[in-house]
């Protein structure tokens, strides 16, 4: 049966993470300004956010995080440059990421993990259900899984998280879900959660990918939470209380994602993620994909 919950309205999106992977292009430029076509990673994420209704959103930054505050500010300089010029085209998409949304932000200072960055926003989201997006996810806007999860989220309460089956194998590097089918064949029930398991001790298949939406219990919940995998404060340890004990916070459930997802996290798929989403663009594509069929055949 339907319940009534309180509407979501805040975006958290955990953006301190220092992007080893992609050294020495993130030695002094954000991983999440590393472009994908011709925006930043986390102008995708940000219109996702948006596109769900989330007009306010925090982004808990770390040291060296600044051009991400330039990114989605006005740059007047620039916007004046180009009004001159007479080019409104890109004067648009200049204008474009400061409009997007109300941003706010706050430093993590120490690098304790995912769960010590989503504890930071707690000042700012006081006690609502709130979103949790990871810029390393990308979801196609054609599948609106942000919407989705919130539309769960207000139908049972509690927390609701993204899931996607993966190959066995490659479960080792998320965290997995122990999981019972629901009336509703996209959502299951989350019993329990491992971060990182071994492929012989997973409960499923089923891995955790980057979109949250937590009830604010969360927020008590971590802040008793020791550190565990890797020495770090684990978002997944904290939603496995909730999954144990319903009485706080609520149940916890999963959406599992079937759509387009293009994962920025890891230098291969970053590129796959490129060269789909340019293969897609009605400005790119079609001379675009000629290329790479020829490039393609010339190379095999």
């Amino acid at each position: 049966m339907t319940q009534s919950h309180p509407r979501i309205s805040k975006a958290v999106i955990p953006a301190a993470g220092l992007g080893t992977r992609f050294l020495p292009a993130t030695k002094a430029t954000p991983k999440e300004m590393l472009p994908v076509v011709d925006k930043p990673a986390i102008q995708y994420v940000v219109e996702e956010a948006v596109a769900a209704g989330l007009g306010d959103v925090l982004m808990v930054t770390g040291r060296n995080k600044r051009p991400l505050e330039d990114h989605f500010d006005r740059n007047y300089e620039l916007e004046s440059a180009l009004q001159k010029k007479g080019d409104a085209g890109r004067l648009a998409k200049v204008q474009e990421s400061s409009d997007l949304a109300m941003i706010h932000y706050v430093r993590q200072g120490d690098p304790r993990g995912l769960g010590h960055a989503v504890l930071c926003a707690a000042p700012h989201v006081g006690h609502e259900p709130f979103a949790v997006l990871l810029g390393d996810d990308l979801i196609d806007p054609r599948d609106p899984l942000l919407q989705r999860m919130i539309d769960v989220q207000e139908q049972y309460g509690g927390s609701v998280i993204a899931l996607m089956e993966v190959a066995p194998e490659q479960i080792h590097l998320y965290g997995c879900a122990a999981v019972e089918t629901t009336e509703d064949s996209d959502v299951v029930k989350v019993g329990g959660l491992v971060e990182k398991p071994d492929p012989a001790d997973a409960p499923s298949n089923y891995a955790i990918i980057g979109r949250y939406v937590l009830d604010p219990h969360i927020f008590d919940i971590l802040r008793r939470t020791e550190p565990g995998r890797g020495g770090e404060i684990q978002l997944t340890d904290a939603l496995q209380q909730l999954a144990e004990d319903e009485s706080v916070g609520g149940p916890v459930h999963g959406v599992v994602f079937k759509g387009r997802r293009y994962d920025t996290g890891d230098r291969g798929d970053y590129l796959r993620a490129i060269v789909r989403l340019a293969c897609e663009r009605e400005d790119l594509g079609p001379d675009f994909r000629t290329w790479l069929r020829s490039y393609v055949a010339e190379e095999m």
